[in-house]
């Protein structure tokens, strides 16, 4: 029998870690399959990149410069993760838009077989399109989350399978944003999700593709990919607290008795939210691991600090408690016996992570996609319950008009930890669903047979290419 030529695949990430990192980790699922991987990067990215995805002679980088100069950024900071405010933000977006000449030259120098980019890049359409390649997109949201997009951006999403009651309203100018890359989206061969059939649910994927007539292939939960423990630890960036030390303090632990508490990379509450959080969290007894943005560091001073934490709060908590200043190796965490539940702000890798992990969810979405997310978890799919936040923000960081109080965050933390009739239901189904997501990614399971099809679809277009080249 002859033997399939491996397919030459080019991968383009957005310059955020919630984006890039899933993107490249599905990019390794190709190498996996014997296909060459080229991933698309900045110098900074890339190093970043190269630390949590394990080296394979089919997979390379290709770096283009990041424009910091012309963009007015200090050199490094090539990421939405590195940055702190609305101007900055900009400054990446703006950064973005200027990469798209010296990527085009590289795909045109040297054509892959199909380009999968993200949605953030919609100028590859035409690219692919002249190249007479498949242009495959990734978003980063969930199918779920991508139908409800589609079906309305009114608060009531009546059309959907499940007629679900968003808590606040998009932001106008949200809705107008996405609108417009959605629709771009839908002229590529299809959508690539990071996610599994079965959390989406069938239901939505027939959706999807009868209302669109647009096809999207489940191949995650990327998390799952097989890494070692320190891959996993570095995976996005740096931890600054060790491994080790999160887990020998996790194994003092007995099972399900500590609450995570991470609202991503991209969030950043005013020192009076993060007072509230703290007092809820004290009040409601549990022992927690609780990661707040790197600027709250050592070097504040007690003036400082008492803006954000109560006096004497890591001194009383010192046995129950750990607080991260910065990034923190989640996926160790999650997936660790004693977590018990995940306080989080929905975003989508920390949604199929935690669900991954089998860990059940209190919902605190702030901006983005996130309060879709939210309703995925909890009303459709019952792995979690909701903190009652009704503040849908365009961005991560600024102030806020509305505080979640400290008794609503006590109360979504007992909810899940205390152990009543509604907590252990929520914890059987997050484990059945923790079940399914590795099924889905092993030999033969829903996510594993969607890459076989893809990559059949994608050998069958450029081998139908060639013939008629010829």
């Amino acid at each position: 029998m002859e033997e399939i030529r491996p397919l030459k695949l080019y991968f383009i990430h957005s310059l955020a870690a919630g984006h890039m990192i899933p993107l490249c980790d599905i990019g390794t699922l190709f190498v996996s399959r014997g296909h060459h991987v080229t991933i698309i990067s900045t110098p900074s990215n890339a190093l970043t990149l190269r630390k949590s995805i394990p080296s394979h002679p089919f997979l390379r980088f290709h770096t283009v410069q990041f424009p910091s100069q012309e963009v007015g950024l200090p050199d490094g900071i090539e990421n939405i993760s590195s940055v702190t405010d609305a101007d900055q933000l900009v400054k990446i977006f703006n950064a973005t838009n200027m990469l798209q000449t010296p990527i085009q030259n590289f795909v045109e120098e040297n054509p892959p077989d199909c380009i999968v980019a993200d949605f953030l890049f919609p100028w590859v359409h035409d690219l692919a399109k002249n190249l007479n390649i498949p242009r495959l997109v990734f978003n980063g949201f969930s199918l779920f989350t991508v139908c409800a997009l589609h079906s309305s951006n009114s608060v009531l999403s009546p059309t959907l399978p499940h007629p679900i009651t968003l808590n606040a309203s998009p932001p106008k100018e949200l809705a107008e944003f996405l609108d417009k890359y959605l629709e771009m989206e839908l002229r590529s061969y299809g959508l690539i999700v990071n996610n599994f059939a079965e959390l989406d649910g069938e239901e939505y994927i027939r959706y999807y593709e009868k209302t669109t007539g647009h096809k999207a292939w489940h191949l995650g939960p990327a998390s799952l990919i097989p890494r070692t423990p320190e891959e996993k630890a570095e995976r996005g960036m740096k931890s600054v607290v060790s491994m080790h030390e999160c887990v020998s303090w996790l194994d003092s632990k007995a099972e399900n008795s500590v609450v995570y508490i991470c609202f991503g990379s991209v969030c950043h509450f005013p020192d009076k939210q993060l007072y509230e959080i703290a007092c809820g969290i004290e009040a409601s007894g549990h022992g927690f691991i609780w990661v707040v943005p790197e600027k709250k560091g050592k070097e504040e001073s007690e003036e400082e600090k008492v803006k954000w934490m109560p006096e004497g709060f890591e001194e009383r908590n010192a046995e129950k408690g750990m607080v991260i200043r910065g990034w923190a190796p989640q996926l160790v965490i999650l997936n660790h016996r004693a977590v018990g539940a995940f306080l989080s702000h929905c975003g989508w890798n920390s949604t199929v992570e935690a669900v991954s992990g089998g860990v059940p969810m209190i919902t605190w979405p702030v901006h983005g996609e996130q309060f879709y997310n939210e309703k995925l978890i909890s009303e459709v799919r019952g792995i979690g319950v909701e903190v009652g936040a009704a503040e849908w923000n365009g961005i991560g960081f600024g102030e806020r008009q509305m505080l979640v109080c400290r008794e609503s965050i006590e109360r979504g933390v007992r909810r899940i930890m205390d152990g009543g009739d509604e907590a252990q239901e929520v914890r059987r189904r997050s484990q059945e669903f923790g079940e399914k997501a590795r099924e889905a990614v092993g030999e033969g399971g829903s996510s594993h047979n969607n890459l076989t099809a893809l990559i059949h679809d994608l050998t069958r277009l450029r081998d139908a290419k060639l013939l008629s080249a010829k």
